[in-house]
């Protein structure tokens, strides 16, 4: 009777097991390799050459600042230059109206006040005139015996007339009173000391010389006689 064999008696199933890990192995290694992922393009770090342009971009925008921001102290320079200039034309503009129209005022009160003085002056000129052709006209040369005491009545009458002009004129114009004070003076400082020189004689001007030089004379030999007295002692 032939025996019956069974095919599971027959295989290794050590052998069948380590092929099925093997190639389990394999299979989740590829799985991992296929699944792991990979570095993506932009993550990758710049070059020398991205590098080198990126600095030279960056130099670049400063330059362009640099010029933007000095353009813009341009501008602001000229707008404070003209911002000043308009303070001034403004206030220049106010302070001329103001000194302009009060000088005009000032002027045209003293000019009215000029021409009022000029008037009144021109009217006591001609008064004062009128009154020195009186004056002049009176010689007493001219009196008779039978008409001289009219005459000075009448010639007295027209000396006070001419003084109360004067007296008028004087109050009108301070300019005459003070060229009286100055004839005054001037004639009290020729009848001074040294005034009347002209009417002394020869002898008292020696005197009054004698009496003015005496103190230099005895000065000056007083130092002679020193002189000579050092000079002798030696």
């Amino acid at each position: 009777m032939a025996a019956k064999f069974d095919e599971s008696e027959f295989i290794d199933t050590d052998y069948e097991a380590s092929k099925q890990s093997v190639g389990l192995g394999n299979v989740t290694t590829t799985t991992m390799s296929s699944t792991s992922p990979s570095p993506a393009p932009g993550s990758r770090p710049p070059t020398r050459e991205e590098i080198e342009a990126r600095v030279s971009d960056a130099h670049a925008r400063l330059a362009e600042l640099k010029r933007a921001q000095e353009q813009l102290e341009r501008e602001r320079s000229a707008l404070e230059e003209s911002r000043r200039r308009r303070a001034e034309f403004q206030q220049g503009r106010e302070e001329m109206l103001h000194h302009l129209t009060r000088g005009v005022e000032i002027l045209q009160e003293a000019e009215f006040a000029a021409r009022r003085d000029a008037e009144q002056m021109a009217k006591t000129l001609l008064d004062m005139r009128e009154a020195l052709g009186k004056v002049e006209v009176l010689k007493e040369e001219s009196w008779t015996q039978e008409n001289w005491t009219t005459e000075l009545t009448r010639a007295l009458t027209t000396l006070e007339n001419a003084r109360m002009e004067w007296n008028s004129a004087r109050l009108k114009w301070p300019v005459l009173d003070g060229a009286i004070k100055t004839d005054q003076e001037i004639g009290e400082l020729g009848t001074g000391t040294f005034g009347g020189l002209e009417r002394k004689s020869f002898v008292e001007l020696c005197r009054l010389g004698l009496a003015l030089s005496w103190p230099v004379a005895v000065a000056i030999l007083v130092g002679a006689t020193v002189i000579t007295v050092v000079l002798l002692s030696r």
